[in-house]
Protein backbone atom coordinates (compact mmCIF):
# COMPACT_ATOMS: atom_id res chain seq x y z
CA UNK A 1 0.00 0.00 0.00
CA UNK A 2 3.04 2.28 0.54
CA UNK A 3 4.59 1.43 -2.67
CA UNK A 4 1.10 2.42 -4.57
CA UNK A 5 0.85 6.04 -2.32
CA UNK A 6 4.47 7.07 -3.39
CA UNK A 7 4.02 5.76 -7.34
CA UNK A 8 0.44 8.17 -6.73
CA UNK A 9 3.25 11.14 -5.25
CA UNK A 10 6.00 10.64 -7.99
CA UNK A 11 3.49 11.03 -10.57
CA UNK A 12 2.35 14.19 -9.35
CA UNK A 13 5.94 15.57 -9.19
CA UNK A 14 7.61 17.99 -12.20
CA UNK A 15 11.25 16.39 -12.85
CA UNK A 16 12.55 19.58 -13.77
CA UNK A 17 12.09 21.22 -10.48
CA UNK A 18 13.38 17.89 -8.98
CA UNK A 19 16.37 18.65 -10.46
CA UNK A 20 16.50 22.28 -9.81
CA UNK A 21 15.91 21.03 -6.00
CA UNK A 22 18.74 18.89 -6.45
CA UNK A 23 21.20 21.87 -7.53
CA UNK A 24 20.15 23.79 -4.49
CA UNK A 25 21.06 21.21 -2.13
CA UNK A 26 24.21 21.03 -3.66
CA UNK A 27 24.86 24.53 -3.30
CA UNK A 28 23.48 24.33 0.36
CA UNK A 29 26.55 21.45 0.90
CA UNK A 30 28.84 23.30 -0.92
CA UNK A 31 29.20 27.24 0.65
CA UNK A 32 32.47 27.71 -1.06
CA UNK A 33 31.10 27.16 -4.76
CA UNK A 34 30.62 24.42 -6.95
CA UNK A 35 31.85 23.98 -10.16
CA UNK A 36 29.64 23.30 -13.56
CA UNK A 37 31.06 19.56 -13.65
CA UNK A 38 30.01 19.44 -9.81
CA UNK A 39 26.53 20.05 -10.82
CA UNK A 40 26.43 17.99 -13.87
CA UNK A 41 27.68 14.92 -11.73
CA UNK A 42 24.72 15.17 -8.63
CA UNK A 43 21.73 15.88 -10.73
CA UNK A 44 23.15 13.55 -13.42
CA UNK A 45 21.94 15.67 -16.50
CA UNK A 46 23.77 16.71 -19.73
CA UNK A 47 25.99 19.17 -19.63
CA UNK A 48 23.89 21.59 -21.79
CA UNK A 49 20.92 21.27 -19.62
CA UNK A 50 22.58 22.10 -16.35
CA UNK A 51 24.07 24.96 -18.24
CA UNK A 52 21.17 26.74 -19.08
CA UNK A 53 19.29 25.32 -15.58
CA UNK A 54 22.20 27.46 -14.35
CA UNK A 55 22.28 30.41 -16.53
CA UNK A 56 18.54 30.78 -15.94
CA UNK A 57 18.57 30.58 -12.13
CA UNK A 58 21.49 33.22 -12.03
CA UNK A 59 19.58 35.25 -14.47
CA UNK A 60 17.03 35.63 -11.51
CA UNK A 61 19.82 35.87 -8.50
CA UNK A 62 18.76 32.11 -7.00
CA UNK A 63 22.25 31.52 -8.02
CA UNK A 64 25.74 33.35 -8.08
CA UNK A 65 28.33 32.78 -10.41
CA UNK A 66 31.40 33.52 -9.15
CA UNK A 67 34.03 35.44 -11.96
CA UNK A 68 36.04 32.07 -11.53
CA UNK A 69 32.67 29.69 -12.59
CA UNK A 70 31.93 28.58 -9.72
CA UNK A 71 28.37 28.51 -8.60
CA UNK A 72 26.83 29.60 -5.28
CA UNK A 73 22.82 30.37 -3.45
CA UNK A 74 22.41 33.65 -4.54
CA UNK A 75 20.56 36.90 -2.85
CA UNK A 76 17.36 36.29 -3.81
CA UNK A 77 16.63 33.47 -1.70
CA UNK A 78 17.56 35.89 0.99
CA UNK A 79 14.83 38.52 -0.33
CA UNK A 80 12.46 35.05 -0.22
CA UNK A 81 13.54 33.74 3.30
CA UNK A 82 12.05 37.51 4.59
CA UNK A 83 8.37 36.05 3.74
CA UNK A 84 8.65 33.14 4.77
CA UNK A 85 6.00 32.48 7.56
CA UNK A 86 6.56 31.99 11.03
CA UNK A 87 4.99 28.44 11.52
CA UNK A 88 8.19 27.91 8.98
CA UNK A 89 11.26 29.37 10.21
CA UNK A 90 11.88 30.46 13.61
CA UNK A 91 10.91 33.83 13.05
CA UNK A 92 9.57 36.38 10.23
CA UNK A 93 11.58 39.70 9.27
CA UNK A 94 8.82 41.55 7.88
CA UNK A 95 6.51 40.88 11.43
CA UNK A 96 9.36 41.02 13.01
CA UNK A 97 10.31 44.29 11.88
CA UNK A 98 6.98 45.79 11.01
CA UNK A 99 6.07 46.98 14.85
CA UNK A 100 10.19 48.57 15.32
CA UNK A 101 8.98 50.90 11.66
CA UNK A 102 5.75 51.61 12.86
CA UNK A 103 7.25 53.01 16.33
CA UNK A 104 9.58 55.22 14.47
CA UNK A 105 7.03 56.61 12.25
CA UNK A 106 4.88 57.53 15.49
CA UNK A 107 7.91 58.88 17.34
CA UNK A 108 9.16 61.07 14.56
CA UNK A 109 6.25 61.39 12.05
CA UNK A 110 7.96 60.25 9.23
CA UNK A 111 7.92 57.12 6.71
CA UNK A 112 10.55 54.01 7.66
CA UNK A 113 11.27 51.33 5.39
CA UNK A 114 13.38 47.93 5.78
CA UNK A 115 15.12 46.91 2.59
CA UNK A 116 17.16 43.62 1.46
CA UNK A 117 19.59 42.96 -1.32
CA UNK A 118 17.92 41.61 -4.31
CA UNK A 119 20.15 40.69 -7.23
CA UNK A 120 22.13 43.70 -8.29
CA UNK A 121 19.57 46.08 -6.47
CA UNK A 122 17.77 46.52 -2.84
CA UNK A 123 14.23 45.75 -2.56
CA UNK A 124 12.16 47.44 0.53
CA UNK A 125 10.00 44.57 1.70
CA UNK A 126 8.37 46.74 4.56
CA UNK A 127 7.34 50.47 5.02
CA UNK A 128 5.27 52.48 7.79
CA UNK A 129 3.89 55.63 6.61
CA UNK A 130 4.35 58.99 8.17
CA UNK A 131 1.93 61.58 9.90
CA UNK A 132 4.25 64.43 9.62
CA UNK A 133 3.49 67.45 6.90
CA UNK A 134 6.06 66.81 5.33
CA UNK A 135 6.66 62.92 5.53
CA UNK A 136 8.00 61.05 2.56
CA UNK A 137 6.08 57.69 1.61
CA UNK A 138 7.92 54.74 1.11
CA UNK A 139 6.54 51.56 -0.76
CA UNK A 140 7.09 47.91 0.04
CA UNK A 141 8.19 46.43 -3.55
CA UNK A 142 10.10 49.23 -4.74
CA UNK A 143 13.52 48.29 -6.03
CA UNK A 144 16.79 51.21 -5.97
CA UNK A 145 20.43 51.32 -6.33
CA UNK A 146 23.03 49.88 -3.92
CA UNK A 147 25.35 53.01 -4.17
CA UNK A 148 23.16 56.00 -4.35
CA UNK A 149 20.91 55.88 -0.65
CA UNK A 150 21.33 55.57 3.14
CA UNK A 151 20.30 52.05 2.75
CA UNK A 152 21.51 50.84 0.02
CA UNK A 153 25.00 52.00 1.05
CA UNK A 154 24.02 49.80 4.36
CA UNK A 155 23.87 46.88 2.18
CA UNK A 156 26.64 47.53 -0.22
CA UNK A 157 29.01 48.38 2.93
CA UNK A 158 28.64 45.54 4.52
CA UNK A 159 29.06 42.98 1.25
CA UNK A 160 32.04 41.04 0.23
CA UNK A 161 34.72 42.32 -1.24
CA UNK A 162 33.70 40.77 -4.48
CA UNK A 163 30.31 42.26 -4.61
CA UNK A 164 31.48 45.77 -3.76
CA UNK A 165 34.02 45.45 -6.78
CA UNK A 166 31.84 44.15 -8.63
CA UNK A 167 29.35 47.11 -8.39
CA UNK A 168 31.71 50.02 -8.13
CA UNK A 169 32.22 48.87 -12.12
CA UNK A 170 29.06 50.83 -12.77
CA UNK A 171 27.82 53.90 -10.47
CA UNK A 172 25.28 55.46 -11.95
CA UNK A 173 24.76 59.15 -11.59
CA UNK A 174 20.97 60.09 -10.70
CA UNK A 175 21.65 63.33 -9.01
CA UNK A 176 24.83 66.26 -8.67
CA UNK A 177 25.55 64.01 -4.74
CA UNK A 178 25.65 61.04 -6.66
CA UNK A 179 28.99 59.28 -5.92
CA UNK A 180 30.16 57.78 -9.17
CA UNK A 181 34.14 57.98 -8.15
CA UNK A 182 34.83 54.18 -7.22
CA UNK A 183 37.55 55.45 -4.89
CA UNK A 184 35.50 58.02 -2.63
CA UNK A 185 32.71 55.29 -2.66
CA UNK A 186 34.98 52.89 -0.49
CA UNK A 187 35.68 55.65 1.86
CA UNK A 188 32.31 56.30 1.87
CA UNK A 189 32.00 52.49 2.84
CA UNK A 190 34.77 52.46 5.36
CA UNK A 191 33.09 55.14 6.88
CA UNK A 192 29.44 53.68 7.52
CA UNK A 193 31.00 50.08 9.07
CA UNK A 194 33.16 52.22 11.28
CA UNK A 195 30.02 54.69 12.35
CA UNK A 196 27.23 51.27 11.87
CA UNK A 197 24.91 53.86 10.32
CA UNK A 198 24.38 55.76 6.59
CA UNK A 199 23.42 59.02 5.18
CA UNK A 200 21.80 60.06 2.00
CA UNK A 201 22.85 63.84 1.14
CA UNK A 202 19.98 63.71 -1.51
CA UNK A 203 22.46 61.23 -3.91
CA UNK A 204 19.03 59.14 -5.02
CA UNK A 205 16.80 61.80 -5.52
CA UNK A 206 17.42 65.60 -5.31
CA UNK A 207 15.40 67.35 -2.45
CA UNK A 208 15.61 63.54 -0.04
CA UNK A 209 18.25 63.18 2.53
CA UNK A 210 17.62 60.12 4.52
CA UNK A 211 19.39 58.02 7.29
CA UNK A 212 19.48 53.97 7.62
CA UNK A 213 21.02 51.54 9.77
CA UNK A 214 22.00 47.58 9.47
CA UNK A 215 19.94 44.58 10.55
CA UNK A 216 21.71 41.51 11.98
CA UNK A 217 21.57 37.99 12.01
CA UNK A 218 22.37 35.12 14.32
CA UNK A 219 25.91 34.60 12.83
CA UNK A 220 26.45 39.12 12.55
CA UNK A 221 25.52 38.99 9.05
CA UNK A 222 24.00 42.12 8.12
CA UNK A 223 20.82 40.99 5.99
CA UNK A 224 19.05 44.66 6.26
CA UNK A 225 18.77 47.93 6.50
CA UNK A 226 16.36 50.03 8.69
CA UNK A 227 16.04 53.67 6.84
CA UNK A 228 14.09 57.18 7.33
CA UNK A 229 13.69 59.50 4.40
CA UNK A 230 13.01 62.91 4.94
CA UNK A 231 13.43 66.13 3.19
CA UNK A 232 16.22 68.38 3.19
CA UNK A 233 16.32 71.43 5.34
CA UNK A 234 15.97 70.84 8.08
CA UNK A 235 18.25 71.55 11.09
CA UNK A 236 20.82 69.16 12.47
CA UNK A 237 19.22 68.34 15.57
CA UNK A 238 16.62 66.72 13.80
CA UNK A 239 18.64 64.62 11.90
CA UNK A 240 20.18 63.55 14.92
CA UNK A 241 16.90 62.76 16.10
CA UNK A 242 16.13 60.60 12.51
CA UNK A 243 19.41 59.07 13.13
CA UNK A 244 18.80 57.74 17.04
CA UNK A 245 15.75 56.24 16.39
CA UNK A 246 16.94 54.48 13.12
CA UNK A 247 19.56 53.22 15.11
CA UNK A 248 17.72 52.02 17.96
CA UNK A 249 15.00 50.77 15.99
CA UNK A 250 17.41 48.55 13.94
CA UNK A 251 19.46 47.24 17.60
CA UNK A 252 16.12 45.86 18.62
CA UNK A 253 15.16 44.51 15.67
CA UNK A 254 18.57 42.69 15.51
CA UNK A 255 17.97 41.73 19.33
CA UNK A 256 14.57 40.13 18.51
CA UNK A 257 15.97 37.96 15.63
CA UNK A 258 18.65 36.70 17.79
CA UNK A 259 16.55 35.96 20.19
CA UNK A 260 14.56 33.29 18.52
CA UNK A 261 16.32 30.26 17.73
CA UNK A 262 17.28 30.00 14.10
CA UNK A 263 15.57 27.25 12.60
CA UNK A 264 16.59 27.74 9.09
CA UNK A 265 20.34 28.54 8.91
CA UNK A 266 20.61 31.70 7.43
CA UNK A 267 23.94 30.67 5.85
CA UNK A 268 22.50 28.87 3.00
CA UNK A 269 20.40 32.03 2.16
CA UNK A 270 23.55 34.69 1.81
CA UNK A 271 26.44 33.05 0.84
CA UNK A 272 28.76 36.13 0.20
CA UNK A 273 30.77 37.28 3.19
CA UNK A 274 29.95 40.71 4.07
CA UNK A 275 32.98 42.83 5.62
CA UNK A 276 33.61 41.76 9.43
CA UNK A 277 32.01 44.42 11.82
CA UNK A 278 33.79 46.83 13.66
CA UNK A 279 33.29 46.58 17.75
CA UNK A 280 33.07 50.50 17.89
CA UNK A 281 29.39 51.05 18.12
CA UNK A 282 29.98 54.64 18.94
CA UNK A 283 27.54 57.03 16.86
CA UNK A 284 29.11 59.30 15.15
CA UNK A 285 28.81 61.36 11.27
CA UNK A 286 30.08 60.02 8.74
CA UNK A 287 32.07 61.89 6.30
CA UNK A 288 29.95 64.54 4.22
CA UNK A 289 30.68 65.47 0.43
Amino acid sequence: MTDIRKDAAQKHRIPVIEQMVEVFALLERTPEGASIREVVKAVNLSRTTVYRMLNTLSAHDFVHRSPAGSYTLGRRLLTLAAHVAPTVASYDLLATAQPHLNKISELLGEGSKLTVPSGDNILVVASAQGHGQYALSATAGQRLPFHAGAAGKILLAFSSREDIERRLTKLERFTSKTIIEPQLMLEELAQIRKHDWARDMGEQMSGVHAVAAPVRDHQDRVIAAVSVPFVAGVDETRVADIRQAVVTAAQRITNDIRSAAPAVPLTTLAVETPAPKRANKRVAKPKQR
